[in-house]
């Protein structure tokens, strides 16, 4: 693909970083196990390839992938998401720079600030990156290295304004950093709005099928590349090329994939605001979501996570252990539905903080199955209750 601005993201999630293989003529680039390379002359690398740590074909295909399909200038594949986090934030940062975060995001991302680079001497704020005036007012009060972002937010999926943060972070000199996982690329491009980094878990909904783990730093600037990678290969947090095939593997499907997600999830949430035994559903497709006009903005699609609030916390836990084509498991974005409950599960590094979550929620990552015979499954373990 010579010239991916030219075609539509669907063209792009097939087909960039996608070239047949030049010998064989084979559609899907091969896999390269290959831990090293054989050399023409002292450092007369092919293609640049001299050992599997600092770079693998099968790894930078889907780098290209991710760059094409994010539209930035440069792809990085790590070997899971908090391992990219980790990888852009030191490259950033230094004792004394502080990082203005989000009042609900995941619970690893915090942990990974708060204690292990808050003992290196990096700060943290927490905001609600969904109110403008508030962020302005953090920033004026005093400056960030970083404005990092989850739009929509985990678990409780707020919708922040891209556009506005990143205008409101670029006037504070900060880096505008947006985790897409959630929205992922076919939902949401950060970059177009304004942002200067997206990060990803590529374990969701770009790898698609709850079979690999993996992470991605995208950016257009090459400088910030440059030493992003650069701490990978001296770190060693890389991808290895199976993940990598199976990661692009997946994105193939993802236009596809997010479509149906966002069409089951909306079926699923608009069944649930109507039960007597929810006390709040959380998701920006409902018109009565605080961010809804603004998603619709933003985005293409409202995505397949869901959550909601019951009575209290046990009949929360009652819920999430009730369903049976909703697996009870962390992570989301796989093809089939999961539930999850933050409070002791992926969010548990949070408790006791200000990003704290309540205990009477349960989110649900929303399949590509039948929405009846989801939305079935979610009223008999209501009716249990």
């Amino acid at each position: 693909m010579t010239n991916p601005a030219a075609h539509g993201f669907e063209s792009l999630a097939v087909h960039a970083g996608q070239e047949a293989d030049p010998s064989t003529g084979a559609v899907i680039p091969p896999i390269h196990l290959s831990s090293t390379y054989v050399q023409d002359g002292i450092g007369g690398l092919r293609q640049g390839y001299e050992y599997g740590r600092s770079g693998n074909p099968t790894r930078t295909a889907l780098e290209a992938q991710l760059a094409a399909l994010e539209g930035g200038a440069h792809g990085i594949s790590f070997a899971s998401g908090l391992a990219a986090e980790d990888a852009l934030l030191r490259a950033v940062l230094r004792p004394g720079d502080e990082v203005l975060l989000g009042s609900d995001v995941y619970g690893g991302t915090y942990r990974l600030l708060a204690r292990i680079l808050g003992p290196w001497g990096v700060g943290v704020r927490v905001v609600d990156m969904s109110d403008l005036p508030a962020v302005a007012a953090v920033l004026i009060e005093r400056p960030a290295r970083i404005l990092w972002v989850e739009t929509p937010s985990n678990p409780l999926l707020k919708i922040s304004d891209i556009a506005g943060l990143a205008r409101l972070g670029h006037d504070a000199g900060a880096l505008v950093v947006v985790d897409n996982t959630f929205a992922s690329p076919a939902l949401q491009r950060p970059l177009a709005l304004g942002a200067d980094v997206v990060v990803h878990s590529t374990t969701k909904y770009l790898g698609g099928h709850s079979d690999v783990v993996g992470g991605a730093v995208v950016t257009g600037d090459e400088a910030l590349a440059e030493q992003v990678r650069f701490l990978q290969f001296a770190a060693g947090a890389v991808s290895g090329p199976l993940d990598a095939w199976l990661t692009t593997r997946g994105i193939k499907t993802l236009a596809i994939r997010m479509q149906r997600h966002s069409e089951n999830a909306d079926a699923v949430a608009r069944f649930l605001a109507a039960h007597h035994r929810v006390a709040r559903v959380y998701y920006p497709g409902l018109e009565s979501h605080p961010g809804h006009d603004l998603a619709a903005r933003q985005m293409t699609g409202f995505g397949g996570v869901v959550s909601l609030a019951l009575a209290d916390g046990p009949a929360a836990r009652r819920f999430a252990e009730s369903t049976r084509l909703f697996t009870l498991a962390e992570s989301l974005g796989g093809v089939e539905s999961l539930v999850n409950y933050p409070d002791e599960m992926t969010h548990a590094s949070v408790r006791g903080t200000e990003l704290a979550v309540p205990v009477e929620l349960v989110r649900l990552s929303v399949g590509i199955e039948s929405a009846d015979d989801l939305i079935a499954d979610l009223d008999a373990a209501l009716s249990a209750l």
